[in-house]
């Protein structure tokens, strides 16, 4: 069994339940990796003051992917990298969301989170801000649908999800996967010591590379297509038991 030097967990859906806490079992084990010299670090599409109250939690001084991978933090408040999304990019993906009433949308910028309720001002001056991330939620399918293919026209950027009726844009090039490649050449290990955690398509192609790579019990069914092993759901400790099992062996 492989010697795995670093533990990549996406966050909503996998390390937090349905209520997004971590739980008392995922938090024991997680304490257990660390003190045995495993690096357990978060893997998310969250922003960096969003996921930050968690690690803070674990007290972790680990380091971070946020964004899907826009942001590389060495630890807490230490950034090693950062990519941005074109400003003229969130213009059209900001159009777009207008076009379909009542579609809630966000975009992340290095230094706030904008959406539906709480656009910039002034409303068009986009070159003012550095971007980040931007996305879409709506239960409507069709609206879902009509979202992806025109975005994915312009084969420009990375589109992916953190739900079935989300999508979510990066920088064309920019993925957890990516940071994750990057995140190992800085700690000197290679993605075969990486265990890869996740739920949803922004989690896949971390899945896809790494040594192991999991599908939470209720990821969506193309991530558990694409992981080598599915673990329990994160309402049932799922993290735990991949450690106790992969990491720790038992």
């Amino acid at each position: 069994m492989a010697d795995y030097k670093l533990v990549a967990l996406d966050m909503d859906g996998t390390l937090l339940n349905e209520l997004s806490e971590i739980s008392d079992e995922n938090a024991f084990w997680i304490r257990k990796a660390l003190d045995a010299g495993v690096t357990v670090s978060f893997s998310t599409g969250r922003g960096f003051r969003s996921a930050l109250p968690f690690a803070e939690q674990l007290q972790l001084e680990t380091p971070m992917i946020t964004v899907n991978g826009g942001e590389i933090w060495k630890k807490p408040h230490v950034l090693h990298r950062r990519a941005l999304l074109d400003p003229n990019y969130v213009e059209r993906l900001h159009k777009i969301a207008q076009k379909h009433a009542g579609t809630w949308f966000w975009a992340y910028s290095t230094k706030d989170i904008y959406n539906l309720e709480k656009w910039i001002t002034p409303a068009d001056d986009y070159e003012a801000h550095h971007w980040l991330k931007f996305g879409y939620y709506t239960e409507d399918d069709v609206v879902l649908k009509k979202i992806y293919e025109e975005v994915s026209e312009w084969n420009a950027l990375e589109i992916t999800n953190s739900s079935t009726s989300n999508w979510e844009m990066n920088p064309k090039g920019i993925t957890k996967a990516t940071a994750l490649s990057e995140l190992c050449e800085v700690m000197g290990i290679e993605m075969s010591q990486v265990v890869a955690v996740g739920d949803s398509l922004n989690d896949i192609a971390a899945i896809r590379d790494a040594g192991l790579g999991v599908a939470m019990g209720n990821a969506q069914d193309a991530v558990k297509e694409a992981a080598d092993v599915i673990t329990l759901s994160n309402n049932e400790h799922g993290v735990a038991e991949i450690i106790k099992k992969y990491v720790l062996k038992g």
